[in-house]
């Protein structure tokens, strides 16, 4: 048993250590054709693959994401690299978002920091994203080994060995997917709240509209 938990998180660290994350700097400086963007994206996200048949991001799938307002069309069939940073932060959030919730995460960012006229560009907001990576692997690494040492307590009582042993892995899958569930409603009820907002912004700059309409016109009337 014990043999078993050490590979549980030796490979827990050999995941975060080796986990290959699309750096700032591996994006290229070209603008790609749609062959290369998912040539490229297989390069680099093939570790991510649970199995090998797996899709990561398909000519379709990219489509689709343009068709839905997702994506930026690209120019004369090339894809630059705003489209990439865009892409890379698609594939990680759709895979526990669902696409409607990650259309309201990925949608703002491209409508305000797409191109070259916003304040701050997608490559500083990739890079700065991206250096939090290493600090969040190491706080994670830290809680999993907690919830490692509290679960292989939870039934010490239990006399049968392959029971104990069972327990103790359903008791740490457990905690780790109760995790999971929580991290995902908070982040749907941030979603949920901007939605809110963005709603409000709406009703509000339309109800201002109507009324500087009927102002105008009760003006003219007055006249």
């Amino acid at each position: 048993m014990d043999r078993q938990w050490k590979y549980y998180l030796r490979k827990l660290e050999e995941n975060i250590q080796e986990t290959n994350y699309i750096g700032p700097n591996d994006i290229p400086n070209i603008d790609l054709y749609m062959d290369q963007v998912t040539k490229f994206l297989d390069e680099h996200l093939e570790q991510s693959k649970r199995y090998d048949n797996d899709k990561l991001l398909t000519k379709t799938m990219i489509n689709n994401y343009t068709k839905n307002n997702l994506l930026p069309s690209p120019v004369k069939k090339k894809y630059s690299k705003d489209h990439m940073y865009l892409l890379v932060f698609i594939y990680y959030l759709k895979s526990f978002l669902s696409i409607n919730d990650v259309q309201h995460i990925v949608g703002p960012m491209k409508d305000m920091f797409f191109g070259e006229d916003s304040e701050i560009d997608l490559a500083t907001i990739y890079k700065k994203i991206f250096e939090m990576e290493s600090v969040v692997g190491n706080d994670l690494a830290k809680d999993v080994m907690k919830k490692f040492d509290r679960s292989k307590g939870v039934f010490k009582d239990v006399k049968d060995p392959e029971a104990k042993e069972f327990l103790s892995i359903f008791s740490f899958i457990s905690m780790l997917s109760f995790d999971v569930y929580l991290k995902k409603q908070m982040i749907e009820q941030i979603i949920d709240d901007l939605l809110m907002t963005e709603k409000g912004d709406k009703k509000e700059k339309k109800e201002k509209k109507k009324n500087d309409s009927d102002g105008a016109k009760n003006d003219k009337a007055d006249k």
